[in-house]
């Protein structure tokens, strides 16, 4: 028996205008469509007149492993699929990857009709170079986390898009201008192709302070430009937790510094710093 086939539809992000024929064909053809939320689907089933028409199962991170392999079933069965996720591409820091993973395990084709994706738009509105980029998803909600991620991308010379809510944007850019500099250049963008459409440029230091007592509204995307200039030399890492043990400073302290500077785990500093702290006792 012949296996259905996967399309992978991506879909508006804010302007549904953006809809491109063909995912609107794909979607109301489909014989399932997969969705992330059943109810923005909806609407997009309503505009294209194939509104309630459809077997519509919700597939999102907490039950996509399951529902992966359900849709599977249904593709070898000979029934078609079409997958989207509340906005964009599936898969894009969105659930979908799964999903396509069981479709090739079974043998199914898989066809991507493309489309709107929120970091590719922020990048070409910024203004940054795009010849080269890194695509980092959403950066870690905790801090620690977060600035070593920042410290190990510190000699990073491409342009790098981050996605992030609008009430952690200042912690972000806090972070990243702490990592890489003040005058760093970078961009936020919110509510892409919206009504409210916004793009503010500038320096780290600058955004910064821009979002600092106001946080933006709609989801956002910073892009950042890479490193320039020669490679830093490598860091003496021994000789850093040395010195800033003798400024009075205690292991934890000293690993919280370093952990934005070198981008190595919080654990690894804390005990290089608790093992040179006792060697000065000695």
């Amino acid at each position: 028996m012949t296996t259905g086939t996967l399309f992978v539809v991506a879909t508006p992000i804010g302007n549904l205008d953006d809809l491109s024929p063909r995912a609107a064909e794909a979607l109301r053809t489909a014989d399932v469509i997969g969705a992330e939320d059943t109810r923005r689907v909806q609407i997009l089933l309503d505009r294209i007149g194939a509104g309630g028409r459809r077997d519509v199962r919700s597939t999102f991170d907490g039950n996509e492993a399951q529902r992966a392999d359900e849709l599977a079933a249904l593709l070898v069965e000979g029934k078609s699929v079409a997958l989207v996720s509340d906005a964009g591409t599936p898969g894009v820091s969105d659930p979908g990857a799964r999903v396509v993973r069981a479709a090739i395990a079974v043998g199914a084709p898989v066809v991507v009709i493309p489309g709107p994706v929120a970091g590719i738009a922020a990048l070409v509105a910024s203004g940054l170079p795009t010849d080269r980029f890194l695509f980092l998803g959403f950066p870690p909600r905790e801090d620690g986390a977060r600035a070593e991620l920042a410290g190990g991308l510190r000699s990073e010379r491409a342009t790098m898009i981050f996605y992030e809510a609008p009430d952690r944007v200042a912690a972000t850019l806090t972070t990243l201008a702490a990592a890489w500099g003040d005058d760093r250049l970078a961009s936020v963008s919110r509510e892409l192709t919206k009504l409210y459409e916004e793009h503010v440029r500038g320096t780290l230091a600058e955004l910064r302070s821009r979002f600092a007592s106001a946080a933006p509204r709609g989801e956002c995307v910073i892009v950042v430009a890479g490193a320039t200039g020669e490679t830093r030399p490598a860091l003496d890492l021994e000789h850093e937790v040395r010195v800033l043990l003798a400024q009075g400073l205690g292991p934890k302290d000293v690993a919280q510094r370093l952990i934005v500077k070198t981008g190595r785990p919080r654990r690894e500093l804390y005990q290089l710093a608790m093992s040179l702290a006792r060697e000065v006792e000695r």
